[in-house]
């Protein structure tokens, strides 16, 4: 039968939900002098140093024992409580004590065997806790067949925690965790799939279809890029997605020396800058007419291939464009690159030249800088 906490316990379990630890034990020592025995208010105690530890250094050697020791004097009072149990597992972790956390969660399973949350937990440190015995047996090798052994041991807890609460997210974390490990990239999928149905703006799944979908074969910079913004509408503090919106806008500002280099080739064609078999070049210096009909198909490349597209993009990922432009020096070397090629492009074009040698050196000024960075800023799009 389960009892109706104390009203200070309550509180405290309200204080530590919003992480104001040292409030909650204050309260909760007051509890335990008037009461020694309340199990929950020792449970909350736990918590509270447990939670201090998440968020403290991970070397704390204060909290710890203080945890263990809480959660063994509520034991000491009913070792079958369910929650005394499974914080006690959490306690045994953090002082080092891995491995002995599976047979206190599998006593919590005997004693409630309907709890889905003790399987999720059991699963989620089962199969790491046979890789922590394979690699002690094995001289720090972990054998391939006992990692797999103990994954499969895992799923299949996990599968029971989905089965008895399908609504709950953290069982398909679990069964997700898994089946990454297992490199089952189906069975993972399915498993974001179960997430995002129960929580629609869950980062992590969000993140991981997002990327799967920005970097499928064949899908271009500006579709990548809207497929970051509409998941960053969801879960606007990813960093992740945000990562995945910047590669994206990179890959966008690179596009940009292509058209910039296009209109360099239209340049040095325009001009007959070099010579081919059987043909006259064009008689220097053009005229008027001619060079400035030579800027029809470049602004015509740069309408249709950089400003119309730029225009298209949504808001979010325009600005995102100038804001990467200020936070990255690549970005602004891309564009710097593109900038050159076209003043090259009109140098080329527009001064009425009487001999071809200092034209055909702005041709390669503005194409070799471009040539040469293009493999080499590649992995910053990744």
């Amino acid at each position: 039968m389960t009892t109706t906490p104390h009203p200070a316990v309550e509180r405290a379990d309200l204080l530590n939900d919003l992480k104001r630890y040292e409030e909650a034990r204050e309260l909760l020592a007051q509890r335990l002098a008037e009461d020694p025995d309340d199990i929950s208010a020792w449970v909350e105690l736990a918590r509270s140093h447990l939670g201090e530890i998440d968020r403290s250094d991970p070397g704390d050697k204060e909290n710890r024992p203080k945890a263990l020791e809480a959660t063994e004097r509520a034991l000491a009072l009913n070792a079958q409580d369910i929650g005394a149990l499974l914080m006690h597992a959490r306690a045994l972790r953090v002082n080092s004590r891995f491995p002995e956390t599976e047979g206190v969660l599998r006593e919590a399973i005997r004693l409630a065997p309907d709890y889905w949350f003790t399987y999720a937990r059991l699963a989620d440190w089962l199969w790491r806790i046979r890789m922590i015995s394979s690699g002690q047996a094995n001289g720090g090798q972990v054998r391939r067949e006992d990692m797999e052994a103990g994954l499969r041991e895992a799923d299949a807890l996990a599968q029971e925690a989905i089965r008895l609460a399908p609504e709950q997210v953290y069982a398909y974390e679990v069964a997700w965790l898994i089946a990454d490990m297992s490199a089952d990239r189906s069975a993972a999928a399915r498993m974001d799939e179960a997430i995002l149905r129960l929580d629609p703006q869950h980062e992590q799944a969000l993140a991981r279809r997002t990327k799967a979908a920005a970097t499928a074969p064949g899908v271009k910079a500006t579709e990548a890029a809207t497929l970051y913004a509409d998941a960053l509408s969801a879960a606007p503090d990813s960093a992740p997605m945000q990562r995945g919106l910047d590669a994206a806008s990179y890959r966008l500002l690179r596009g940009l020396r292509w058209p910039a280099l296009l209109c360099l080739a239209l340049a040095a064609t325009g001009i007959d800058l070099f010579a081919t078999d059987g043909d006259t070049q064009r008689e220097l210096p053009l005229v008027l007419g001619q060079r400035l009909w030579d800027l029809v198909p470049m602004a015509v490349i740069w309408a249709l291939g950089a400003l119309l597209r730029y225009h298209r993009l949504r808001t979010g990922i325009r600005v995102n464009l100038r804001s990467l432009v200020r936070r990255m020096p690549w970005s602004r070397i891309v564009l710097g690159q593109a900038a050159w090629a076209m003043l090259c492009a009109l140098l080329i074009t527009q001064i009425p030249w009487t001999e071809r040698t200092i034209p055909l050196v702005l041709f390669w000024a503005g194409l070799v800088p471009s040539l040469a960075t293009m493999w080499l800023d590649r992995p910053k799009a990744a």
